[in-house]
């Protein structure tokens, strides 16, 4: 243990005359300060990563995290087909970064009962789709049974559409498509979804591909396009970016060329709200660090000013301000380091309260959700608790240097 290390724990750790540590309250605001801030850090790093999250996902889940659809196709949901055969499935499936390949046909149509109309659009998916993002939004009934030896005529609704229309599970209704005549199609609600995310709620309503290849006259080849899924969100980008060029020079066996697109790039409004959360986030940490930081200052300059006779009997007895420096920035590694514990305490508490019990509930046609999300990961707790104690010690690098302006004749009879 250096000597340095020694005074520190003693003036830290030691009790006065009476037997009793006393602790100044300059101090004490200090450390909760720290502990305060960090609580805040940690609240607002989990809630707008799991906000971030949360809203991506969805809208991932109601299309995909790639699209490869007709270069023809404009930007409505009545597309031009692309011819996707077999060997061209299995290609994209062993694509590096890809997990799953998926067709998928689109189809805008009126529903309609007795009283009322609304339009919607008819997602056609095959019998492999994957049907986890809305077993997980499923509010009640079953999800429709695709079977691949006839068509379906089952189908999802969502809970906006169910309670505008008064329809509900095992009803019929009959919704109308106006192409060169008008057709109309008798379909069944075998369950009803939800996911708070009324832009696509009020609109999507899966259904059985074929019943779209009909309506559309297309040939059991012919898609609106190919969702792909990546087996890791972070490598988005690249992934997309190679499959384009990989399919740039591509065309079916209509002559129809290939354009591929990723999430991002068919939502760009939604992706480039998230990114601007970012710029909230850091400053949320930016402040709670300045605030945790200055607290802490303050405190040591008390610490200094209310030990200046022994930093006097101590630079009288030979030692350097380097090492008198030292033995303050162990005393404030020690605070800080407290006042850490319990923000770690109080913010991760709190996450756990609101992940586990939804504490705080939200609106989910303003925020998309129903509760506050959190998304708290070991990295991102790791990495705020090194920033934090690395920012306060760097900023206490300063104010320690009023050890050096202290001289030792005065500092010895300082009262």
């Amino acid at each position: 243990m250096t000597p340095e290390l020694f005074i520190a724990k003693r003036i830290r750790f030691g009790k006065g005359e009476d037997g009793h540590r006393t602790i100044p309250p300059s101090v004490r605001i200090a450390m909760t300060g720290i502990a305060l801030g960090l609580a805040v850090m940690i609240l607002s790093v989990a809630i707008f990563t799991g906000f971030k999250k949360e809203v991506r996902n969805k809208v991932i889940g109601f299309g995909s995290h790639i699209q490869i659809t007709n270069f023809d196709s404009n930007s409505s949901y009545e597309s031009v087909p692309i011819a996707v055969s077999a060997a061209l499935l299995d290609s994209l499936r062993t694509f590096p970064g890809i997990c799953r390949a998926e067709t998928f046909a689109t189809k805008l149509g009126i529903l309609k009962t007795d009283t009322d109309f609304q339009g919607i659009l008819l997602k056609g998916v095959d019998t492999d789709y994957d049907w986890t993002f809305f077993r997980n939004n499923l509010k009640e009934g079953t999800l429709p049974a695709l079977d691949s030896g006839k068509t379906s005529t089952d189908v999802l609704l969502s809970k906006h559409l169910s309670d505008l229309l008064d329809l509900h599970t095992d009803d019929t209704f009959l919704a109308y498509f106006i192409q060169d005549d008008i057709r109309a199609r008798r379909f069944r609600i075998t369950g009803i979804y939800e996911t708070g995310f009324p832009d696509y709620d009020k609109l999507f309503v899966p259904a059985d591909i074929r019943q779209v290849r009909r309506l559309n006259g297309w040939d059991e080849d012919q898609v609106s396009g190919i969702e792909l899924t990546v087996d890791n969100y972070d490598t988005l980008d690249q992934t997309a970016e190679n499959l384009y060029f990989e399919m740039a020079g591509k065309h079916d066996r209509s002559g129809n060329a290939f354009y591929t697109r990723s999430v991002k790039e068919l939502n760009p409004a939604v992706f480039g709200w998230l990114d601007i959360l970012d710029i909230n986030v850091v400053v949320i940490l930016l402040l709670m660090t300045a605030v945790s930081g200055f607290a802490m200052i303050s405190g040591l300059l008390i610490l200094i000013l209310e030990r200046t006779n022994m930093i006097g009997i101590l630079k009288a007895l030979g030692q350097n301000n380097t090492s008198l420096r030292k033995v303050f920035l162990y005393i404030a590694f020690f605070l800080i380091g407290k006042g850490m514990f319990w923000g770690n305490i109080i913010g991760i508490t709190l996450c756990l309260l609101q992940s586990c019990l939804h504490v705080i509930p939200l609106d989910p046609a303003v925020y998309y959700l129903d509760a506050v999300p959190i998304d708290l990961t070991f990295p991102a707790l790791i990495l705020l608790n090194i920033g934090t104690l690395t920012a306060s010690m760097l900023m206490l690098l300063v104010p320690s240097c009023l050890i050096t302006r202290i001289d030792p004749a005065k500092a010895i009879r300082f009262e």
